[in-house]
């Protein structure tokens, strides 16, 4: 049989080039080059390698050859020589000029699927309906690429091509080679696309900080950018509940730290921890505000103050002293810790103190909202639920008539 061959010019620039870019890659590992045998009139189904995350784009060949053949070199090579193939667009049409080096005068049809099914079904019926790619005219070669932009075949989610080949030959056997390489697009190999964000801004709308923000839309915004920064989309997925746990976490208060609303997050926490006092369950709540917030390096000196008053509510009157000393080397000023420290001279027989802090601060306001006064007495019923000793309370009460 007749044996055409092709030759190319050769390009000096473009055999010292290479064909990766910052926005993309050929992948070497994951293409297709299969070698098949046709009777005359047969069909065959070539599935390709599985793509990589992030495949937007795949170049195929499809040569035909007689038995004594060879290609003078794989499609990858060729590939590999083509310089800056950013969005393949440029290097793709060079790769398609350059594709096929050699072909015999045996020909072939092909359609290409993207179901496997639908593929099969191909082999019986000879239908090409579902195709998203036919050849009706016979070839003895072809190259081509496929964008997911202007391409049936390609989408992000497409993991796989059927390739249905049949032999146009009428009585002598056949070979065909296909090739396909996949180009990975940086950007898309992570996993992010318009499916998968949308995903990741549901659930940052189902975190409960969510719904105590001023700047809703900023912080999902800035969730999802911290988030698909640090992972791509199937590391995340992949997580283990306790890893995902902790990485939500994380990057939710990134996103806060960067919209300026970290504090509703951490105010989370105090709320979490009150709401365990009111309970009796006085372990929790000091587990909360030492674990989340101050171990975290969240904390304020109102964190302090709290802890200190946890621990005189469930009369671990040493560790309070030893949290309000640590805590008023810090900030001596601070009027919530000088309360509790009042509070706790109280408790440990040390009233003249407790008194002495009471006559200075009594005149003065907490926060806006309420006054020294105000938040004593509110303690003090506390104190009393809890069944502390209240004997040295009414002495102190009777200073701020």
């Amino acid at each position: 049989m007749l044996k055409k061959i092709y030759f190319i010019l050769p390009l000096m620039s473009v055999a010292l080039a290479t064909a990766q870019s910052k926005d993309g890659y050929w992948d070497n590992i994951r293409t297709t080059n299969e070698t098949i045998s046709l009777r005359a009139g047969e069909k065959k189904v070539v599935k390709t390698a599985d793509f990589p995350e992030g495949t937007t784009e795949v170049v195929y060949r499809i040569t035909l050859l007689d038995d004594n053949q060879k290609l003078s070199s794989s499609l990858v090579s060729v590939l590999k020589a083509i310089p800056d193939p950013t969005g393949i667009s440029q290097g793709a049409a060079g790769a398609v000029f350059l594709a096929s080096t050699i072909s015999g005068d045996d020909k072939c049809k092909y359609a290409i699927f993207t179901d496997s099914k639908i593929s099969d079904a191909f082999l019986t019926s000879g239908k090409t309906t579902n195709a998203c790619l036919v050849q009706d005219t016979p070839i003895n070669k072809e190259a081509r690429i496929l964008k997911m932009k202007g391409s049936d075949c390609m989408t992000l989610k497409t993991q796989n091509l059927y390739f249905a080949i049949q032999s146009d030959n009428w009585v002598m056997s056949e070979k065909v080679i296909l090739e396909v390489v996949p180009w990975v697009d940086t950007k898309a190999s992570r996993g992010w696309n318009s499916d998968t964000k949308n995903e990741i801004i549901t659930l940052s709308k189902t975190l409960k900080v969510y719904a105590l923000l001023t700047n809703k839309d900023s912080f999902s915004a800035a969730f999802l950018d911290k988030l698909s920064q640090k992972y791509t989309y199937k590391e995340f997925i992949n997580l283990i509940p306790i890893e995902r746990s902790t990485s939500i976490e994380s990057v939710t208060e990134e996103a806060l730290k960067k919209t300026g609303e970290e504090k509703k997050y951490f105010g989370l926490f105090r709320d979490r921890a009150n709401a365990a006092i009111n309970q009796g369950k006085f372990d929790d709540a000091i587990t909360i505000i030492q674990s989340e917030l101050i171990s975290k390096n969240r904390a304020e000196s109102i964190d302090y103050a709290t802890l200190a008053n946890y621990y005189i509510l469930s009369k671990q009157f040493d560790k309070a002293e030893k949290v309000l000393n640590e805590a008023i080397a810090k900030d001596a000023t601070d009027i919530n810790l000088q309360l509790q420290l009042a509070h706790l001279y109280t408790f440990t027989d040390r009233l003249s103190e407790a008194k002495d802090i009471h006559k200075k601060y009594k005149d003065q306001f907490i926060n806006p909202n309420i006054s020294w006064i105000q938040q004593t007495n509110k303690d003090f019923a506390l104190f009393s639920k809890c069944h502390l000793p209240d004997a040295n309370l009414k002495k102190i009460l009777r200073i701020l008539e």
